[in-house]
């Protein structure tokens, strides 16, 4: 993703916070689709960004402080765009807020395939930085020909992809691996909504499986294989989930 405006603590980036967020890997950040200045689940990824800034740096995250930093990024011009929201060290007592704004992005359709890596990200609860690992291995399945790579623990449980969270169909039901994994804003849309429960699932269970999905910040995309075993595409079951997911509100910025 190549963003066209940054900004951080609502100034346009000056080189040397640009190199502190780039050598310095240490923050955490939000990705999310903005579609008329509005974002789904934006309370979730406020909250988010104040829990993690938190947890890293003992201090809380006002949220009109985050607000006011991205429809100052947005402008005039960026009512429709992919948003990322980036928390980090600058060294100037406070934790600095960068803004990065670019073209908006829809969910391919296309079944993604799945190539599964032994690998857990560290602190999973958090949507961290340091991202060497999953980059590595999510380009490693692309050279391969997979569309990403599926995290897995050494037991074969499953957690999460480099890039989406991952649910699956048994029966009528839909579940959430119960690896450790992060706690997507579109997972947590979706999850009351469907009623669904996470529970432990692995790579021996996928020939059992009835269908399964993967979701981001740009939304819901179906997969069609994982490994060698070949998952069934319900297209009932992604209309479902598709209309669960674009009856969610969005929330004025």
């Amino acid at each position: 993703m190549t963003y066209a405006r940054v900004e951080i603590d609502g100034a346009p980036a000056p080189a040397e916070l640009l190199a502190a967020a780039a050598l310095v890997n240490y923050g955490h950040y939000t990705t999310m689709q903005i579609r008329g200045r509005a974002v789904r689940g934006l309370g979730l990824h406020l909250a988010r960004l104040d829990a993690a800034t938190l947890e890293l740096f003992d201090v809380p995250l006002d949220p009109e402080r985050v607000r006011s930093a991205l429809r100052h990024c947005l402008g005039d011009d960026y009512a429709d765009a992919t948003g990322r929201i980036t928390v980090f060290d600058a060294g100037g007592g406070e934790p600095s807020v960068m803004v990065s704004v670019g073209e908006p992005a829809e969910p391919s359709m296309q079944p993604a395939r799945l190539r599964s890596v032994r690998y857990l990200r560290p602190f999973a609860h958090l949507k961290h930085v340091g991202s060497f690992a999953q980059i590595y291995y999510g380009v490693r399945a692309e050279r391969d020909g997979y569309d990403d790579a599926l995290l897995v623990d050494d037991d074969g449980a499953i957690a999460e992809t480099t890039i989406a969270n991952i649910a699956f169909a048994d029966g009528d039901d839909i579940v959430w691996p119960a690896a450790p994994a992060l706690a997507g804003v579109t997972m947590q849309l979706l999850a009351p909504r469907l009623g669904s429960p996470r529970r432990p699932i692995h790579l021996s269970d996928l020939t059992g499986v009835g269908a399964a999905f993967v979701t981001n910040s740009r939304g819901v995309t179906p997969v069609g294989q994982i490994d060698d075993v070949a998952i069934p595409v319900d297209d009932r079951l992604m209309r479902r989930v598709v209309e669960v997911y674009d009856a969610v509100p969005w929330d004025p910025i």
